[in-house]
């Protein structure tokens, strides 16, 4: 199969350069990955002696994972030419490593507890199909024969594309040659809406508790992962954004996370929350280009800071909430979900404005427009004993359909974790080219399917601050940091869509443009979540009416919006964020119209990813979305208001005195000439 699927391969990258030459790695174009057996989840009870070490070799078996495709990915010639050379150099050796690591794994348990049985049955790995490739007519990329939004471009892409990697879906694609592909792509308004919540009893817990954490503006990275592979440095393989706690690596302990500086507003929250970071393959170097966990391992592209970053605890539908315990960790979601299979897959992808459609499996193509959003749920059950478990997720479950917790396990405040991003829908039918694609890292073989994204949590609260969290929330009340922004929000809540309202003005031409306000550089900008195509409301960029635009002046820009009548009370609205920032007019979104929405990343990086801005905590104190700071991003370009009182009425008005001036001093020219004569 290897040698089947290596035929064809081709160098990745875009533009036609090499992965080799854009990425600084030998990872290449391919339609295959490695499928081995998930280790650490089948180890559910390792005697607490033992996990240090035994997380230590499980981040060994990751790292065999990566360098064997990274030596598949690079020996296309070899496997072309000899059928048997990726069993013999590659997959055997593979095997043989990790006998003898699943060896040391059984060693350190049988010291301390009862050795476990069958772990040599998991040494074995296989060469297996990625999948890339462009489906059977008819049929979709699930099989079902219901083709995908988005999957008919990808495949456009793949015939009309020069055969160099980012594009088709017969390519491994994306800058380093390991993804994405057109196929990992789907349009929001072919979704059918799908998002819901169990419906609360009367002993709900109906608050919501916000905390402010940024969007980590100070480019705070590392590939470790100190949940899952405590004391190993790129234990993770892929990078990730932190927030919240700045001692976060590999090698802090529970006193260093617990003395550690935050960027929270407020400093009673020093939690840590991360996630894979998002970039775009354009090419760009970034910090990482040439080291683990970045280029080497296919991880390339320009690293995005989000726009808006939104942290929400809320209750249980079925009863009270009990605190959580200090220096709980959850992990929600799983990194290799694309081999293990979606089991514990929690990615829930959308656009502002559409977020009552959710997908699971494919990155959203949102209209012009509208934002990207990603958003996890993290499990709200706790066994009331364990801060963490062997396999990282045991001690904590998700409720069931109904929201109850299972037997034995307590509510505790959900968090809910909010990410939206200003990037825009690739252009598909290029490969990216136009308009680069994007994708979150991953680990190597997981081939960046949206599918593996994942967020992670550890809970450094303060206890007494932890505690009025879970009064607030059974209370039913709208607490944190980012609840207070203004008078009458009501945080946590989902917002109701608004219609769209033009700004007042007392007279307009036929045909002048429609106006719209001006955005000031620093509001934060959201997205009104549930909104439905066709719908007219803020369509993904407006607050429902909320925030109070700074006054403009009188002559060229038009007044501001009138503050909307609040909206009624939703309770048990998890994915729900306070609107505090400016309104913009934004109608239905298409192709060809809407808020244009190109050019700005966000953040406050320079070349490097390095800080420069020196902030240490969100500037957007007191908001439930953490917005990026602003100074050092591109002006965004939006088409000017105008109407009565703006730059056409003035020039109609001054056209008159204009000839008349130019009448004068021909007339002075007439008269000097005749003088002269």
């Amino acid at each position: 199969m290897a040698a089947n699927v290596y035929a064809s391969a081709t160098d990745g990258g875009s533009g036609g350069d090499s992965a080799q030459t854009r990425s600084g790695t030998g990872v290449r174009t391919a339609g295959s990955t490695i499928d081995c057996p998930d280790v650490g989840s089948k180890l559910t009870s390792v005697p607490e002696q033992a996990r240090g070490e035994v997380d230590k070799e499980l981040a060994l078996l990751d790292e065999q994972i990566a360098k064997a495709y990274q030596r598949l990915s690079e020996s296309a010639q070899q496997v072309r030419q000899d059928s048997g050379f990726a069993d013999s150099a590659i997959m055997n050796p593979l095997k043989d490593k990790r006998a003898a690591t699943l060896e040391r794994i059984a060693i350190a348990i049988d010291r301390v507890g009862d050795r476990p049985e069958g772990l040599d049955a998991l040494a074995a790995c296989t060469v297996r199909d990625s999948g890339n490739q462009a489906p059977a007519q008819g049929e979709d990329q699930d099989g079902n024969g219901d083709q995908q939004p988005g999957q008919e471009q990808g495949q456009d892409g793949q015939e009309q594309g020069d055969g160099q990697g980012q594009g088709g879906q017969g390519s491994n694609g994306g800058q380093a040659g390991n993804g994405p592909v057109a196929a990992d792509f789907a349009s929001i308004t072919g979704v059918q809406p799908n998002a819901g919540t169990p419906r609360q009893g009367s002993k709900a817990s109906r608050g919501s508790f916000v905390t402010d954490c940024g969007v980590n503006e100070n480019g705070l990275f590392n590939s470790d992962n100190i949940i899952a592979a405590p004391g190993v440095t790129n234990g993770a393989h892929h990078f990730h954004d932190y927030v919240g706690n700045q001692a976060n690596n590999a090698f802090a302990s529970d006193q260093d996370l617990a003395n550690a500086e935050t960027s929270c507003v407020d400093p009673g929250d020093k939690s840590s929350y991360y996630w894979p970071v998002l970039r775009l393959q354009n090419g760009s170097q970034e910090q990482d280009a040439n080291s683990p966990g970045g280029g080497i391992e296919g991880n390339a592209g320009e690293i995005v800071t989000p726009k808006q970053v939104t942290l929400t605890f809320v209750g249980n539908p079925r009863g009270k909430v009990t605190a959580m315990p200090r220096l709980l960790r959850i992990i929600t979601g799983d990194a290799k979900s694309f081999v293990n299979g979606p089991a514990n897959a929690n990615a829930s992808w959308s656009c502002t404005g559409f977020e009552d459609r959710q997908l699971k499996d494919k990155y959203p193509l949102c209209p012009q427009g509208s934002d990207v959003v990603r958003t996890f749920k993290f499990q709200s059950c706790w066994d009331g004993r364990n801060i963490d478990s062997a396999n990282h997720r045991t001690h904590v479950a998700f409720t069931d359909a109904a929201g109850n917790c299972p037997s034995g396990f307590r509510p505790i405040p959900q968090l809910v974790q909010r990410i939206v991003y200003d990037v825009d829908a690739p252009s598909l039918e290029d490969g990216g080219r136009t308009t680069p694609l994007f994708a979150v890292d991953s680990f190597p073989e997981q081939l960046h399917k949206p599918v593996t994204d994942h967020g992670d949590f550890i809970n450094v609260f303060d206890e007494d601050l932890m505690g009025e969290m879970a009064d607030c929330i059974n209370d039913g009340r709208k607490c944190g940091a980012g609840a207070g922004a203004e008078p009458g929000d009501k945080p946590g809540e989902e917002p109701q869509e608004q219609p769209t309202k033009a700004p007042e003005e007392p007279t307009k031409s036929p045909e002048a443009p429609q106006e719209q306000p001006t955005r000031t550089p620093d509001a934060p900008q959201d997205g009104n979540t549930g909104g439905k195509p066709g719908d007219t409301g803020d369509g993904g960029k407006g607050d429902g009416g909320k925030g109070e635009a700074a006054e403009p002046p009188a002559t060229d820009k038009p007044a501001p919006e009138p503050e909307q009548p609040q909206q009624p009370e939703q309770d048990g609205s998890p994915t729900a964020a306070p609107r505090t920032d400016e309104p913009e007019v934004f109608a239905t979104p298409t192709p060809e119209g809407g808020t244009a929405n190109a050019g700005e990343q966000g953040g406050s990086k320079d070349d490097a990813g390095e800080d420069t801005d020196g902030l240490g905590q969100s500037q957007a104190v007191g908001t439930a979305t953490s917005a990026a700071p602003t100074p050092s991003l591109p002006s965004r370009t939006e088409p000017q208001a105008v109407g009565s009182g703006g730059l056409a009425d003035t020039g109609a008005q001054l056209w008159p005195a204009a000839a008349g001036a130019v009448l004068v001093i021909a007339g002075f020219v007439v008269l000097r000439r005749v003088r002269r004569g």
